[in-house]
């Protein structure tokens, strides 16, 4: 058995016997990614699986993880995602990032993204840094959440 097959039996597995007690219906596709695999969850039940922003998603994203790795230690990381969620969410960050970003080109003035997590800012300061002229820093803050400052590059 590969990795990627282990990593996705294991995943699957955590979700199942977190779902199915819980009364859910579902169905799962995974895809692999450069340091783990997606589980997409497809389900009737998606707006209670997602929570209200994605929070009850990144809770059952944070178990499955644990669960995994109690069985593989190293194992490498599990997205979750529900019904595309993560995937148009994304898509509407990045949209709002790089209007900030046009508009900190025409007036010069510093713009502030409101408070992301750790993986959000990431693709914020990824996206950014394909911006020429524009420049990102993160908040100093021991917050889990924290703003982005998106200025015009001197």
């Amino acid at each position: 058995m590969s990795d990627t097959e282990r990593l996705t039996q294991l995943a699957t597995d955590a979700a199942t016997n977190i779902l199915r007690p819980l009364g859910f219906r579902f169905s799962f596709e995974t895809e692999v990614y450069e340091d783990g695999i997606l589980l997409m969850i497809s389900s009737p039940d998606a707006r209670f699986l997602i929570g209200e922003d994605g929070d009850r998603l990144d809770d059952l994203q944070y178990l499955i993880n644990r669960l995994v790795q109690a069985a593989w230690e190293d194992a490498p990381r599990v997205r979750v995602d529900c019904d595309r969620y993560r995937e148009r969410a994304e898509a509407k960050l990045l949209r709002r990032a790089r209007s900030r970003a046009e508009r900190v080109l025409k007036t010069g003035k510093p713009l502030m993204m409101e408070r992301l997590n750790a993986y959000q800012r990431r693709l914020v300061h990824n996206a950014m840094a394909e911006i020429p002229g524009i420049v990102t820093h993160s908040e100093e803050s021991e917050s889990r959440f924290k703003r982005i400052t998106i200025s015009k590059a001197e």
